[in-house]
C-alpha cells in the first residue's frame, strides 16, 4: 500500500524537474550558446590574410614610387663643380698669343700679299738697296716666327699643370656623381679639357710649321736674290784691276 504513493511522488518530482529545465532553457538568452563553424572560420582567416597581403603590396608600391622620385631628383641635380671658366680662359690665352704673331700673320690674305712682295719679287726694277732691305726683312720675319713658336710651346707647357688639375677634379666629380645629369656634365667638361689640350697642341704645331716654312722660304729667296745680284754684276761694267796698297810705310 505504501509503495504506490511513493512511486507517484517520484514521477511527479521528475516531471516537475523536466518542466523547470524546459522553462529555464526557454528563458536563457541566445548568446549563452557559442557555435564554432570551422568552415566559416577558415574563410574569414583567408580573407584577412588576403587583405593584409594587399596592404603590404600597396606599401611596397608607395615605397617604390618614393624611391623613383628620389632617383629622379638626383638625376636632375646639377654638378656643383664647373671648370668651364678656367677652360675658356686657357682658350683665350692661346688665341691671344696667336694673334700676336708679327711680320707674317696667320691670315691667308696677308700671307698671299706679303709673301708675293717679300719672297718672290726680285725684278730689275728693284735697286740693290731694296734687295738688301728685303733680305733683312725676311731675316727678321724668320727670327720673329721662331720666337713666336717658342712662346706657343711655352703656353702649351704652362697649361699642362692646369690640365692635370682640371682632369683630376672632374674625374673625382664624375665618380661621386649622384645622378645622370651630374655624370653627363662632368663628362662634357672633361671633353672640353681635352679639346682645349688638342687646341694647344694644334697651335704649337702651327707656330712651329709657320717658323719652319718661313725659314725655308727665306733660304729660297736668298738663293734667288743671289742669282739676281750675280746677274746684275755680270751684266755691269767689266772689272778693271787696280793697285791696292795693303800696308802703309
Amino acid at each position: 500500500m505504501n509503495s504506490v504513493p511513493s512511486k507517484l511522488r517520484a514521477r511527479d518530482m521528475a516531471a516537475a524537474s523536466v518542466v523547470a529545465v524546459t522553462i529555464a532553457l526557454s528563458c536563457a538568452p541566445a548568446s549563452a550558446f557559442i557555435v564554432f563553424d570551422p568552415s566559416n572560420y577558415s574563410q574569414n582567416l583567408l580573407t584577412a590574410a588576403r587583405s593584409l597581403e594587399q596592404i603590404q603590396n600597396q606599401i611596397t608600391s608607395l615605397q617604390n614610387e618614393a624611391q623613383m622620385l628620389i632617383n629622379q631628383a638626383k638625376n636632375l641635380t646639377s654638378l656643383p663643380t664647373s671648370l668651364l671658366g678656367q677652360i675658356e680662359g686657357n682658350f683665350s690665352e692661346m688665341k691671344t698669343m696667336l694673334g700676336e704673331a708679327d711680320k707674317l700673320a696667320y691670315s691667308v690674305q696677308d700671307i698671299d700679299r706679303q709673301f708675293t712682295s717679300t719672297y718672290e719679287n726680285f725684278g730689275s726694277n728693284l735697286s740693290s738697296q731694296q734687295l738688301v732691305d728685303g733680305a733683312r726683312e725676311r731675316w727678321k720675319t724668320s727670327v720673329s716666327a721662331f720666337e713666336h713658336s717658342l712662346k706657343s710651346g711655352a703656353v702649351a707647357v704652362d697649361n699642362i699643370e692646369g690640365t692635370q688639375q682640371q682632369t683630376s677634379a672632374l674625374v673625382g666629380a664624375s665618380q661621386s656623381a649622384v645622378g645622370v645629369l651630374q655624370a653627363t656634365q662632368a663628362g662634357n667638361q672633361l671633353l672640353a679639357v681635352q679639346a682645349r689640350q688638342v687646341a694647344d697642341l694644334t697651335a704649337m704645331m702651327a707656330a712651329q710649321g709657320r717658323a719652319s716654312a718661313l725659314e725655308q722660304a727665306r733660304k729660297a729667296a736668298a738663293q734667288e736674290q743671289a742669282r739676281e745680284q750675280f746677274s746684275r754684276f755680270m751684266a755691269g761694267s767689266s772689272y778693271s784691276p787696280s793697285t791696292v796698297r795693303m800696308f802703309h810705310d
